[in-house]
């Protein structure tokens, strides 16, 4: 299991109705992306921090693992901002506004990665995917993610244990060696996904599968008071944002 699956499993807010997670979390990167990034990335970014940390119970060490790939993605969509190509300056030059839209653009995408790792923290995906059938979702569709899900958790497990076991046969001491390993590790797990879908229809065919996975969903009651005080904090980061951006006009 992913580090972030077995923090969402064990977080505090585990046995809360998702919609009311995504309200939050969802609702965080939409205000992210609408308000003006200055200050609108500041608050909503600090605010989405302190909700992490605080209430949801994230391990600091987590948060920063799982954020600091989404962070290098925000660095590396902002880097092109800072240069023009052609143009009287040359080939390439620098931008005359790209800094300032270079930091709008890092503090907006990484103030809105936070809300959706905020979603990711504390919601399961096996809480989710059954759920989006009452949405209104195929049920194919579900089943089909649900299986996906699955089989990429028994995959990420027979690529550390293929690892492990050519690691302890000295398959990594040279280049040439770890060139051999990568490959033979491309192919064994390219036959092991077959294996393990072959194995797993078998199964499903077995207990009578008519096209529907069932499962049984526990029943959360939505919590209006968690609502109204998720409508409070976004309506209320808007506001401030909106108040300081006059101010500072």
């Amino acid at each position: 299991m992913l580090p972030i699956d077995a923090a969402a499993h064990s977080s505090r807010w585990r046995h809360r109705h998702p919609l009311e997670k995504a309200l939050l979390g969802i609702g965080l990167t939409v205000t992210a992306v609408c308000l003006p990034p200055w200050p609108g990335g500041p608050l909503v970014g600090a605010a989405t921090l302190c909700v992490l940390l605080g209430p949801a119970g994230v391990a600091g060490r987590q948060l920063w693992r799982a954020f600091r790939i989404p962070l290098g993605f925000c660095f590396t969509g902002a880097l092109p901002l800072l240069v023009a190509v052609g143009g009287p300056a040359g080939f390439v030059s620098l931008a005359p506004d790209g800094p300032r839209q270079a930091a709008e653009l890092l503090l907006r995408t990484s103030a809105a990665s936070l809300g959706v790792l905020l979603f990711a923290f504390t919601t399961p995906v096996s809480d989710v995917l059954p759920r989006l059938v009452r949405a209104g979702v195929p049920a194919p569709v579900v089943d089909v993610a649900l299986v996906m899900y699955r089989i990429g958790f028994l995959l990420l497990d027979s690529l550390t244990r293929i690892r492990q076991a050519q690691a302890a046969r000295l398959g990594t001491t040279g280049r040439a060696a770890a060139w051999r390993s990568a490959a033979g590790l491309a192919a064994t797990s390219f036959v092991r996904a077959f294996d393990r879908a072959a194995r797993l229809q078998s199964g499903l065919a077995g207990r009578g599968y008519d096209g529907a996975l069932r499962v049984l969903v526990p029943e959360s009651p939505l919590s209006w008071r968690f609502l109204t005080w998720s409508g409070a904090l976004l309506t209320g980061l808007a506001a401030v944002t909106l108040v300081l951006k006059e101010l500072y006009l």
